[in-house]
C-alpha cells in the first residue's frame, strides 16, 4: 500500500498498478481503491490496510457465559439482549414506551448485560462466529465432546513391533442366539499399535469381564496353534478406565510378565487411537453385514418358550457360535490381506514379520498360571477334594494327596473348573466340580429363574401404575389439576389392605409388658412404672453436693451454727 501511495505521489499511479495490487492480495480493484483512499487520510491505515476500526462489536466474557447459559443459541441470547434493554435503562425506567419485547426464560435480568446501543442480529451473529472458533461453538450447543471433534491431534513416533498393544471392548449391534437367550455380544481385542495386527481376540456373549480380558491377552501372548504367529510379549499396554481392564486380576496377569499398563485418562479416545479406529472399522466392514444389524442397538430379550407360543423367538437370529467364526475370519482377513494406507502396501502380519525387533515368549504353562486368579489362602486337600466356595472338587490325580496344602487358582466365572498348585506356586492339576448339575436341570432352573424375574417386573410394573400421578393438560395458565378418580368404598379397601400388611400397625407392644429390672438396678421412675405397673417407684437418693471425695454433708449442720 506504501508503493502505491509513493506512486500516485510522483502522479505515476496508474489502474493496471491497482488491478495488479489486487490480484496478489487477493481483493477486487474497488476494495484496493477504497485502501488507498483510508491511507490518504491516515497514516496508520497504510501499515495494515483493511483492518476494521475499534468500534466494532466484540464479544465479552460476560458474554461468553450468557451464550453458555443459553447453549449456544445466539439468537436467543439476542432476543434476551433486545428485551433488556427495551426494559431496563440507566435510570431503571424503560427506555421505550412502546410494548417492550419479552423473551420467555432465559438468564436472570440482572446477569444480562445492557448494551447502548444493541447490535443487530447479523451484527451479533458476526461477532460471535469472529471471536469464537467452530469449537467452541459446538461445545456450547452440545458438549465437550462435540468440541473435541474440532480439535487437531498430533501422531505418535513410528515404533516397533510388541512395544505398546492398545486393549478395549467393542459391542456388536445385534442379537445373537446364545442357548436360547439373545443376547448382545462383545468382542474384546489387543492391537500392536506399530504393525496394526490383531494380536488376540475373545468373543463374549453379553457383558465382559476380567475373564474375557485374560482369555483375549492368552491369545494375544501365545504364538502356538491356534493362536499366532503374532504375539509374544508387549512393552506397554494402553487401556482406558474399564473396571475390567484395571482389575486384580488382570493388573496381577501383566505384573510377572514385565508389562507397564498405560491407564489412559478418562474420555480421551484420542488417545489410543488404533483400537478406537479398529472398533469403527469392524462395525463398517463386518457388523453391517450381518443379520440383525441395527444402527440403533436393541435390547436383549430372553429367548425363552412361553406358553402357547410354538417357536422361539431366537428362530430368526445368528447363533453365537456361527457370530464368533465371522468374527475370527474377519481378524485373520484383517492380520493376512487387509493393507491398511499407514503400512505402504503391506499387511499387517507382513509387516510384524519385517521387523526385526526380538520377541519375548511365554511357555503355555505358565501363562496358563499368570492368567488365573490367585484365591489368595492356603487350603488342604481332604478325602472329598478340594472344598471351594461351598462346593467340592475333585480329580484323579488327587489320589494319595489327602492332607496336603495347595493353593486354588481360577478362571473368573468359571465355576466348572479350577486348578490347583502347591504351595510354592507348582502347577498340580485341574479339578472339577463334584455334583454337577444335569444340562436338563440347569435348562428348567433357567426357565424358572426366568419366570421369577418376569413375574416380579410384572408385580414392580403394577406397583408403579398405582404409584403414577396423572394431570390434566392445560392450554392456559393454572394450577395442576390431578386425575384418576376413586370412589370412597374403593380407597377405603385399599387403605383397610395397607393396615393389615404394614407391620408397624400390626404390632402390640402392650400385649406383654417387659419383664421386670433386678431390684438393685437403678431404673429411671418413668421406665419402672412401665415394666411393671404394680412395682413402686425406688427411692432415689438426693444427689451429693460437690466435695471432698469420702465426706457426706449433715442435715443438722445447715444454716447458722451458732
Amino acid at each position: 500500500m506504501r508503493r502505491l501511495l509513493a506512486l500516485r505521489a510522483e502522479q505515476r499511479l496508474s489502474r493496471e498498478h491497482v488491478r495488479l495490487a489486487g490480484e496478489c492480495l487477493g481483493m477486487s480493484e474497488r476494495t484496493v481503491w477504497r485502501w488507498l483512499a483510508e491511507a490518504s487520510r491516515s497514516p496508520q491505515a497504510a501499515i495494515r490496510p483493511g483492518e476494521r476500526s475499534g468500534d466494532r462489536f466484540e464479544t465479552t466474557r460476560e458474554i461468553r457465559v450468557l451464550l453458555a447459559y443459553w447453549h449456544g443459541n445466539a439468537s436467543a441470547f439476542h432476543r434476551q439482549l433486545v428485551a433488556r434493554a427495551q426494559t431496563g435503562g440507566r435510570d431503571g425506567q424503560p427506555t421505550i414506551t412502546t410494548e417492550p419485547a419479552t423473551s420467555p426464560a432465559g438468564a436472570p435480568p440482572a446477569a444480562v448485560p445492557l448494551l447502548d446501543p444493541v447490535p443487530s442480529l447479523s451484527t451479533f451473529l458476526r461477532a460471535v462466529r469472529r471471536d469464537l472458533t467452530a469449537g467452541e461453538r459446538a461445545g456450547l450447543a452440545a458438549g465437550p465432546d462435540a468440541a473435541r471433534a474440532h480439535d487437531v491431534f498430533g501422531k505418535r513416533a513410528a515404533s516397533w513391533r510388541n512395544h505398546v498393544w492398545e486393549a478395549d471392548h467393542v459391542q456388536a449391534p445385534l442379537l445373537v442366539d446364545a442357548d436360547g437367550d439373545l443376547v448382545r455380544p462383545w468382542v474384546t481385542w489387543f492391537i500392536d499399535t506399530a504393525t496394526k495386527v490383531i494380536t488376540g481376540t475373545a468373543v463374549t456373549p453379553g457383558v465382559p469381564s476380567r475373564a474375557s480380558v485374560l482369555a483375549a491377552l492368552r491369545a494375544a501372548v501365545l504364538r502356538e496353534e491356534p493362536y499366532g504367529p503374532a504375539g509374544g510379549t508387549p512393552e506397554q499396554v494402553r487401556v482406558d478406565r474399564g473396571k475390567d481392564f484395571l482389575s486384580t486380576a488382570v493388573t496381577a496377569a501383566f505384573g510377572p510378565m514385565g508389562v507397564t499398563v498405560k491407564d489412559l485418562p478418562a474420555y480421551s479416545p484420542h488417545l489410543k487411537g488404533t483400537v478406537e479406529n479398529l472398533n469403527r472399522a469392524v462395525d463398517r466392514m463386518l457388523f453391517a453385514a450381518l443379520p440383525g444389524y441395527t444402527l440403533t442397538p436393541a435390547k436383549p430379550r430372553s429367548g425363552r418358550r412361553r406358553k402357547g407360543v410354538g417357536k422361539p423367538e431366537t428362530s430368526g437370529a445368528m447363533s453365537f457360535q456361527d457370530f464368533t467364526a465371522q468374527v475370527l475370519a474377519w481378524t485373520l482377513w484383517w492380520n493376512t490381506e487387509h493393507r491398511p494406507q499407514a503400512l505402504a502396501g503391506r499387511t499387517p502380519l507382513e509387516a510384524w514379520q519385517a521387523d526385526p525387533t526380538p520377541v519375548t515368549d511365554i511357555p503355555a504353562a505358565d501363562l496358563w498360571t499368570f492368567t488365573l486368579e490367585d484365591d489368595g489362602r492356603p487350603r488342604k486337600l481332604t478325602s472329598h477334594g478340594m472344598r471351594w466356595r461351598g462346593r467340592s472338587y475333585i480329580a484323579p490325580w488327587m489320589t494319595g494327596h489327602a492332607g496336603r496344602t495347595v493353593t486354588v487358582r481360577y478362571m473368573p466365572h468359571h465355576d466348572h473348573e479350577i486348578d490347583i498348585c502347591d504351595a510354592r506356586g507348582g502347577y498340580l492339576g485341574p479339578a472339577h466340580l463334584a455334583g454337577a448339575a444335569t444340562p436338563e436341570q440347569l435348562g428348567a432352573l433357567r426357565t424358572a429363574r426366568a419366570e421369577r424375574a418376569r413375574r416380579l417386573r410384572a408385580e414392580v410394573k403394577a406397583a408403579e401404575t398405582l404409584r403414577r400421578q396423572r394431570f390434566a393438560p392445560a392450554t392456559t395458565a393454572g394450577p395442576a389439576q390431578r386425575l384418576g378418580a376413586l370412589t370412597a368404598a374403593q380407597a377405603g379397601h385399599e387403605l383397610a389392605a395397607v393396615e393389615h400388611t404394614d407391620a408397624s400397625k400390626l404390632a402390640l407392644p402392650d400385649l406383654i409388658p417387659p419383664a421386670a429390672p433386678p431390684a438393685d438396678w437403678r431404673t429411671p421412675p418413668s421406665l419402672a412404672t412401665r415394666t411393671t405397673p404394680d412395682r413402686p417407684v425406688p427411692f432415689q437418693p438426693e444427689p451429693v453436693p460437690d466435695g471432698p471425695p469420702g465426706q457426706a454433708t449433715d442435715p443438722a449442720e445447715d444454716g447458722d451454727a451458732s
